[in-house]
């Protein structure tokens, strides 16, 4: 946004045209009440627009006085009897509500002569004008819409707090308001910025937070983000923008710094002062609080704690909800999440950086005090903009520090910036970094030093070796100081920084040896390691190095024991080179990746590394041996994958009792595997090892094994000795030959998924000494493409009869046998793509999720089954199953229809199981030749909560929650439970639509508060083709018993008859 004149500009400023816009109707009151009220608000220097226009209005208003209301802070509508027959008047209240949820201005209603129920609920004159308007317009679909806009902007200016007018003196009520808008007017508002760029959406989506809840409800919401990035500039904004709505004002600058200085005892006073006036001194915090409670209980106070650092900060100023009255609101700025989750602030907002636009506005407002500056600076400036990474700090420090420079002194000053951070920027930052604890502060320095951009699990698995099992509870914390981040992409978690905080964190290690590297703790820049090295100088200092070999090739002619004299280097991380190294006994940490050398351990001949806990040795292309490992006697993992030459492994690895994790994936060479007896072992990979025909033998019972994945060799088979693996909780198994599978693995007690697949053939084979009575305890079984016949399908049954989860697509059998009813415990059963499937003989007793799509071949008694009402009764299920021809909708669904399907409901969310049928249209073609059977692949459910002024779309799953597939599948037939609350509930991933959900979700609550009507319209959609037409059926029936029946309805009640 421009700092301008411009409306977005003056509604963080409070810079209005005018204080008070009056809307009324001149019939009713021109003369008498609003003439009067206008010269009071006059005569008291209050700026007030009246339009004194007594001519004939037009239907629409003017530009200009639009233009009036756009400039105007606070809205006095006067509703009268006649207001509501004006569509003049109308239009007026549509742009004055769009003010409030824009701007946050205050909407003061007068009710003249009517009752606000009146208006909010649209009867009586008002029900009767707005009748005449919905006569006038039917034909016309742009002013119904019109109308509709009306209706909900009446009804949302009847809500608001205002005054009403019963008999009595008209001038003492009018002093009355005079008095009240004279308060608000008299309001100091806050300095935001000199340059606001970037706050409007900023303070919409706090204003969404703010509002959720019922509007008398109390709401506390916390603002968090590191230093820099304008958490307090927004909390001033936030201010201005909603203070008029508030009885009582306060905010709290500094509290951190002012609670040090003044301690607490001060903050509550100013607090009282501000909020209802009372000067007092507080004897004690306790009785500060008590105070606090006693005179604001009652009040509507807006409260903004800034910089907020410590708990005893909020529970001496907003220690609970109820110390305030009703629509209250509590605003805390803080660099600290935890501290906000501490207090149960649920609603939190974390500030973002500037984008690359708001980022380069504001800086050429800093730089050059205009939003235009010469082409010429347009490369310098973007090199800026990457430095400062849209951190509004960074962004007005170097701005102002570059004011009136020449493209020179830019480019000198960021080149400067390269070698050594602002020191005035890293002072702030630093602020963050000297509040953690000593160990919390050495993390931070591991992460911004070597682990930006790294996995979360491998950073803390290194860093496990350096700090033992607090390392999670440690990078937890400065995620809540908004020092680091854990961002989500491409299902991993991944650790990240602010540029500046990351550099900040490097500057901290420079210092404490800017001259001599081999004094500091890290090492990570290259010419650094390479002078270290050269020198030859032994280190006492140096914990952590991080060496990529492809950027410095001299690396080759360095001292073999060069490491060897680091003697507190802990982690060693190298890419890359080809060269001996003595490793030091202090090593926890060797990573080494991409090694040219053929046998990389021999560097460990001779001696023991107690300390060593990892070791990786991954795409290292030349390595074809992994020699004798038992100089490492407490490694807890050790990975080489990807070692495409690897060929031979020691024996020795099978016999370290401290390994927890063995990864040696993607070995393409490997023949064989050492046998294994790895008491403390979790998890083993060896997937891809395409040439490995035999899985290792098991030399002794392993307790702590979870997970073993063998996908992608040529395994045929597990050894008898697989049964000592007794702590095993999952294996996966895919390949592309034959497997067989003994009984015996129903034995591993603790094993609850098994999963196989990638178009193998499965056998079974029993084991004599297994009783058939032994069923496995395995609840999660993937069976799909495995060329399951009618033989095995009983065995399977029984084998794993306690099975919860079970998929058996893609197979060959024809009968699902009546022995499924055994598998009591089976909830979700997926049979899809099985297309010799003919029968279903029974159905689980607790069944919820069914999907046998594209079974083309099953029965119609089998599909009558699927349908039963009993089947369906106790709610939640999710059944998908072929129908060809024309299916026939159960008679026991309620309401039945075509096209689509609607409902009402109120009070709370229903609950209702949906039939859905899509009848297909492969012979028809549409206007440009193509089938519809191919528009048809891409048809949606769609379902729509239409209430008040809102309109919200959630897709309707309705197939296998194995692999949820939205598409419908034609000639089938989806009976699903309709969860719409779920559905409301799921964190929408795109912002926009996040900021609606929100929204949606808190008028909902509204909307069951007040017994209002919510109607849900479900319908098909076409991806592609919206005009598309098809048959389709829909059926729905509510659950009786989990149902107020008076409380749902077919038809619309607000219909008038």
């Amino acid at each position: 946004m421009q700092p301008s004149s411009s409306s977005s500009s003056s509604s963080l400023s409070n810079g209005f045209t005018y204080q008070v816009f009056l809307s009324f109707r001149g019939i009713d009151t021109r003369y008498g009440f609003t003439g009067n009220l206008y010269k009071a608000l006059i005569d008291k220097g209050i700026h007030t627009f009246c339009d004194d226009n007594d001519l004939q209005r037009g239907d629409e208003i003017t530009p200009s006085l639009v233009k009036a209301i756009e400039e105007s802070r606070i809205f006095i509508p006067i509703f009268s009897i006649n207001y509501a027959s004006s569509s003049f008047c109308l239009d007026e209240i549509v742009h004055i509500i769009n003010c409030y949820n824009e701007k946050g201005c205050l909407v003061l209603p007068v009710f003249y002569d009517v009752d606000p129920t009146h208006v909010r609920h649209q009867t009586e004159s008002y029900g009767e004008a707005l009748s005449k308007h919905e006569e006038r317009f039917q034909s016309n679909k742009d002013n119904m819409e019109r109308l509709q806009n009306w209706k909900l902007a009446l009804k949302q200016a009847a809500n608001f707090s205002g005054f009403h007018f019963s008999p009595g003196y008209e001038y003492k009520f009018i002093g009355e308001i005079v008095k009240y808008i004279s308060n608000k007017i008299n309001r100091i508002s806050l300095h935001v910025a000199n340059y606001p760029v970037g706050l409007r959406s900023r303070v919409q989506q706090v204003k969404l937070l703010l509002d959720e809840g019922s509007n008398d409800g109390v709401n506390m919401v916390g603002i968090f983000g590191t230093v820099g990035m304008g958490k307090s500039t927004l909390a001033r904004a936030i201010y201005n923008f909603v203070a008029d709505q508030f009885e009582g004002l306060c905010f709290l600058h500094n509290v951190r710094e002012n609670s040090s200085q003044n301690n607490l005892k001060h903050l509550q006073e100013e607090l009282l002062l501000k909020t209802i006036g009372l000067k007092i001194k507080v004897g004690d915090v306790s009785e500060g609080i008590q105070i606090i409670k006693e005179r604001l209980h009652t009040k509507k106070v807006l409260l903004i704690l800034d910089d907020v650092n410590k708990l005893e900060q909020l529970h001496a100023m907003a220690g609970e909800l109820d110390w305030f009255g009703r629509g209250s609101r509590v605003i805390v700025t803080t660099r600290d999440e935890h501290l906000l989750k501490c207090h149960d602030i649920e609603r939190r907002y974390e500030i973002e950086c500037l984008n690359g636009k708001e980022a380069l506005d504001l800086l050429r407002w800093m730089g050059f005090k205009s939003n235009k500056v010469h082409s010429s600076y347009e490369p310098i400036l973007n090199r800026a903009i990457s430095y400062t990474s849209g951190l509004p700090l960074a962004i007005e420090i170097l701005g102002s520090n570059l004011f009136g420079k020449g493209i020179e002194a830019w480019k000198y000053t960021l080149d400067g910036y390269t070698k050594s951070p602002n020191k005035e920027i890293q002072k702030l930052l630093k602020v963050s970094f000297d509040a953690l604890e000593e160990e919390e502060q050495s993390v931070f320095l591991d992460i911004a030093c070597f682990f930006k951009g790294c996995e979360l699990r491998e950073v803390e698995e290194i860093l496990h070796a350096h700090y033992g099992c607090s390392i999670k509870h440690r990078i937890k914390v400065l995620v809540e100081k908004s020092l680091i981040k854990i961002t989500h992409f491409d299902f991993r978690n991944n650790v990240t920084l602010h540029d500046l905080i990351e550099d900040m964190g490097k500057e901290i290690v420079r210092q404490e040896s800017p001259k001599k590297p081999e004094k500091r703790s890290r090492l990570w820049f290259q010419e650094d390691i390479f002078e270290v090295l050269q020198k030859n100088k032994e280190s006492s200092k140096i914990e952590m190095i991080s060496l990529d070999c492809d950027s410095i090739k001299e690396v080759l002619d360095w001292n073999k024991k060069s490491f060897e004299k680091m003697k507190s280097l802990k982690t060693l991380i190298i890419k890359s080179g080809n060269f001996f190294i003595n490793f030091p006994n202090s090593l926890r940490v060797l990573k080494w990746e991409y090694s040219h050398s053929t046998c990389i351990l021999s560097s460990f001949v001779d001696k023991t590394f107690w300390n060593m806990k990892i070791l990786e040795l991954d795409n290292c292309e030349y390595l074809t041996q992994i020699s004798d490992v038992s100089c490492l006697p407490n490694l807890e993992e050790l990975s080489f994958q990807h070692c495409e030459n690897l060929t031979t492994i020691h024996n020795s690895i099978g016999f370290l009792n401290k390994l927890e994790f063995l990864y040696a994936n993607d070995c393409v060479k490997l023949r064989s595997f050492p046998p294994l007896m790895l008491s403390s072992l979790k998890k083993l990979q060896i997937n891809g090892c395409k040439s490995l025909h035999s899985f290792p033998e098991i030399l002794d019972k392993m307790e702590n094994i979870e997970t073993i994945s063998i996908d992608g060799t040529s395994i045929d088979g597990f050894p008898t000795s697989f049964q000592n693996l007794i702590g095993l909780v999952y294996v996966c198994i895919e390949g592309n030959g034959i497997f067989t599978l003994s009984s015996s693995i129903c034995e591993i007690s603790n094993l609850l998924t098994i999963s196989f697949w990638g178009n193998q053939t499965l056998l079974l084979s029993q084991n004599d000494k297994l009783s058939s009575t032994v069923s496995s305890n395995v609840i999660d079984l993937d069976l799909k493409n495995s060329n399951l016949s009618d033989v095995y399908i009983p065995i399977i049954l029984t084998w794993f009869a306690n099975v919860k989860y079970l998929d058996l697509s893609q197979n060959n059998f024809t009968i699902l046998p009546e022995c499924i009813k055994e598998c009591q415990l089976l909830r979700n059963l997926k049979l899809d793509d099985c297309k010799f499937l003919e029968e279903i003989l029974g159905i689980p007793p607790n069944l919820k999720v069914f999907s046998a799509l594209r079974c083309k071949s099953l029965n119609f008694s089998s599909r009558s089954m699927l349908l039963n009402q009993q089947v369906h009764e106790a709610g939640e299920t999710r059944f998908s199953f072929p129908s060809p021809g024309n299916e026939m909708i159960p008679k026991w669904f309620n309401h039945k229809s075509r096209g689509s399907t609607s409902f009402w409901f109120r009070n709370k969310f229903p609950s209702a199981l949906i039939f859905f049928f899509a009848k297909s249209m492969k012979h028809k073609r549409n206007e440009n030749g193509r089938s519809y059977h191919y528009w048809l692949m891409f048809l949606k459910l769609e379902a729509t909560l239409l209430f008040n002024d809102c309109d919200y779309k959630l897709y309707l799953p309705h197939c296998s929650s194995y692999y949820p597939d939205d598409r419908i599948q034609l000639e089938h037939t989806y009976v699903f439970d309709l969860k719409l609350q779920a559905e409301v509930d799921v964190k929408e991933y795109d912002d926009t639509r996040e900021e609606k959900r929100k929204l949606i979700k808190s008028k909902l609550g509204e909307a069951f508060f007040k017994k209002e009507w919510i109607h849900l319209k479900i319908e098909y959609r076409n991806v592609f083709d919206k005009e598309l037409k098809v048959p389709t059926k829909y059926g729905i029936y509510i659950f009786k018993e989990k149902n107020y029946m008076e409380d749902i309805r077919f038809t619309d009640p607000n219909r008038k008859c």
